[in-house]
Order: structure tokens, then sequence, then C-alpha cells
């Protein structure tokens, strides 16, 4: 049902004087203002429909529209609507025995509200470890150009995207930074094999040459996503684990947006057999219906945790708003669902659907590379194949904008590395239908093939 028809005008007015929207520059045009949504579609101001094949920001995983989770919420918000995790409350401890499951190891659960909360925690805890075990000196944090671990400053710190610090620099110490895994643009007659131990050696490489004393935690996405949507060797996690172990560095996996089915498992280290030291995960565990995030830290670490005779030995961290009990109860509720709507492996199979459709679009020469795992996919866009020149950003955005003349909204990689914003991303509800895909495809297609007949 329509709610603000009558006053349409007003509420562009209105968003144009008070709101400050997120990635966007100043605009003298109204604001796409997003109404309503059911299944994998969203209704405009102005009543027109799209395929949401970005799921809102990579989120909403079991699709809009569940009165089941919309009720979970109203029930927990009658029985107690808020107190603070610093005593305990029942939505938390099942939630944590839920995501223990998931995750299919020992873990302690910490809540917040965001992915970059939940990096931010990773990474206190990494340091307060090491201390507590009486290695003061590891206090680096080393992760991967191209990646994105979040906005507030620790997490901006451990972000690989130079323009998304632009400007807010200097930021955290003790950030480093190595190449990330970019088989697209593998050179020198490597295996995908070889390729993924050299990345590997890489990061064994600088910690050798900082000092394995001085370094905390490696943290790392199973799959590069918001920049650009890279995909790494098969052996490259375990091989990356086994580097860490070697040298008692803690291994951080950000499932910010590959987790909760994602990529076709529960999580997307799921698909190397390795068990990280600490998970970090938020958007698909609510669907993006309420703002929740976790920090999993392993037993064995939590442990250190304990000490009786140090009165500053527990984690001294407090968020009002984290592990929010109406957050945690659509959290269950949300889990419940993909349970019974057997996601993950839907996710898996209509995954192979999505990315062989989106094969086909590599008979354009604009087209480089299309690469992904499950329902997650990116199309690397270049002005040359031959030298892999990337295309032009706002060609790209033309690409884009005509796919969403043609009702289906996908996203790119903006904002990242100067001259490599240059894939076009697609990342649909886990609830997608056959056909919903092929209208993706379809819509890309047209895009596509307009922009490469300029």
């Amino acid at each position: 049902m329509r709610q603000v028809e009558d006053s349409r005008e007003q509420i562009y007015e209105t968003d144009k004087e008070r709101v400050w929207h997120a990635l966007a520059p100043h605009s003298e045009g109204n604001p796409w203002v997003v109404e309503s949504a059911q299944g994998v579609y969203v209704t405009d101001l102005e009543g027109h429909t799209y395929l949401d094949a970005m799921a809102g920001l990579w989120c909403v995983n079991v699709g809009y529209g569940h009165e089941r989770i919309a009720k979970a919420a109203y029930e927990q918000m009658r029985a107690m609507p808020f107190y603070p995790l610093s005593a305990a409350h029942v939505p938390a401890t099942k939630l944590a025995a839920t995501l223990s499951r998931w995750l299919g190891g020992d873990y302690r659960f910490f809540f917040n509200n965001s992915g970059s909360e939940a990096n931010e925690t990773a990474i206190k805890v990494a340091r307060q470890y090491h201390a507590q075990m009486g290695q003061h000196g590891r206090y680096k944090v080393i992760s991967r150009y191209r990646a994105y671990h979040g906005s507030t400053m620790g997490a901006l710190s451990a972000t690989g995207q130079h323009q998304r610090k632009y400007l807010y620099e200097p930021l955290a110490a003790g950030f480093l930074h190595i190449q990330p895994p970019d088989p697209y643009r593998l050179s020198g007659g490597l295996s995908l094999d070889e390729y993924g131990k050299a990345c590997a050696r890489e990061l064994d490489r600088v910690i050798q040459w900082e000092g394995s004393e001085t370094i905390s935690a490696f943290i790392m996405e199973p799959i590069i996503t918001g920049g650009g949507i890279l995909v790494p060797p098969d052996n490259y996690l375990p091989e990356v684990a086994d580097v860490c172990r070697r040298h008692g560095v803690l291994l951080i996996v950000d499932e910010v947006i590959s987790g909760f089915g994602r990529t076709g498992k529960r999580f997307g280290f799921q698909h190397s057999g390795v068990m990280p030291d600490i998970v970090t995960m938020a958007k698909g565990m609510t669907s993006g219906y309420a703002p929740l995030s976790a920090t999993a830290v392993a037993a064995h670490l939590y442990e250190a945790f304990k000490d009786t005779s140090d009165p500053n030995a527990h984690l001294r961290q407090v968020n009002t708003f984290g592990g929010h009990p109406v957050s945690c109860a659509v959290a269950i509720e949300n889990l419940n669902i993909m349970d019974e709507l057997d996601l993950i492996a839907r996710s898996a199979a209509l995954g192979d659907v999505l990315q062989r459709r989106l094969k086909e679009l590599e008979t354009y020469e604009i087209v480089g590379d299309v690469r992904g795992r499950g329902l997650l996919a990116g199309i690397e866009l270049v002005a040359n194949r031959e030298t892999k020149e990337p295309l032009s950003p706002l060609r790209v955005k033309a690409i884009v904008a005509r796919t969403k003349s043609l009702g289906v909204i996908v996203g790119r990689n903006g904002d990242t590395v100067a001259g490599l914003n240059n894939v076009v991303t697609v990342s649909p509800p886990l609830t997608i239908a056959e056909n919903e895909i092929d209208q993706i495809a379809e819509a890309l297609t047209t895009a596509i093939a307009e922009e490469n007949g300029r």
C-alpha cells in the first residue's frame, strides 16, 4: 500500500535538505526513494519495481517481506525491548548457540551492531590476547590491498582501499598491507596452485621482515568482495593459515559479506577446511532486518581473558546496542528460515546457474573476466582485453544505470582503488528463482552490449 503518495514532493525536498547519503556526491536532482519491498523486488516512490540483484547491500539473504521475522521482532519488543549485554538475556544466549552450530567449532561471541564494529573488536581481542600471553610486542595487523573491513578508524586502517581513506588519514598505527590474490591479473606463467602458494609466501615474507614477534593478526575476506570480487585459488586460505600458525599470528576471517550462505556454504571459509581463530560476521545474520554483528573468538583465545590475578584481563568493551535483544530475536528467526528453506544448498545450486549465465557475457570485448562463487559474482570490464586496461568508471556507471533502467539493480566497486573501479557486482537474495537469474543476465546483456557497441 502506498503510504506517502500525497506528500511525494515533500519527501524528495526533505531528503535533499536533511539526509546525507552514503557514498554519494551532492546532487540537485531528486533522490531515488525506495518505498516498499517484497521477495527479491523493491518498489520506489514513483511506483517502479526493480529486481534487487544486490540484496540491499549484500545482506537481504532471505529476501524481503518475511512476516515471521517482523513478528519475532514485535514479540521480543513486547517481552523485553532492551537490556544491555553487560548482563545476559535469552535471545543473545540462543543466538550464540545457533551461530556456534553454523560455524562448526567452539567459539565465544561478542555482539555489536555492524561489520565495522565486529572487525574493530577482532583487532582489539587479537592485541589483548597476545598481551595476556606475555607477548606485548605483537600489535601489528596485516591485511590486503583492495580489501574492505569497515569505516571506523581501526577497521578503516585495515582496509586496503585508498579512496575510502582519502582525507581521513592519518589513521591508526600498526597496520600493514600486502598484495591481494587476483587470478585475472596473474602473470609469469604460474598455475593457480602455484599462484596461491606465491601469495601466501608474500604474507610469510612480510611477517619475517617485520618480525613475527610484532605481528598480532592477519585479517582477510574469503573473497575480496567490495574491492572487486577477487576469488583466490582454492589452496590460498589453507596456505595462509599454515603461515599464520608457524608464526603464532592469529587468523581473522571477515565473513561480513561471504557469510550466511552467500558463497554456497554457511561461511566462505568452509570451502577450505580451515578453522579461523576469529570470525567476524554481520549483514546476512539478520538479512538486514535489524542491525547486528558478531565477533566469534575461538575458545582457547577466550581462556586467556580469564586471568583473575589481573583486574584488567577481561575485555573492557561495552556497546549500548550490541546484541540488542530485538536484533538477536530477528537473527534467530532469520537463520531458522534459512535452514527451513535450505537456502545454503539453494545458493550453491542457483549460484552455478548464475555463474554460467554471466559467463556468457565474456563474448563481449569489454568483458575481461566473470568470476564468483555461489550467489556472488563480479564482472570485470576492460577497455582493452589484451592489456586488461580497466574500463573507465563513467562507462561502468553507465552500464549499471542502463541495467537499472531495464528493471534490475546491480552494484559496482566504486570509491576503492584508483584505476580499478571497473567491476560490476551481483549478489541477489538467496531466495531468487532461476527465471529471475535469467532476468538479471538479460538486463546485463543488453546494457553491456550497448556499451560494447560504442
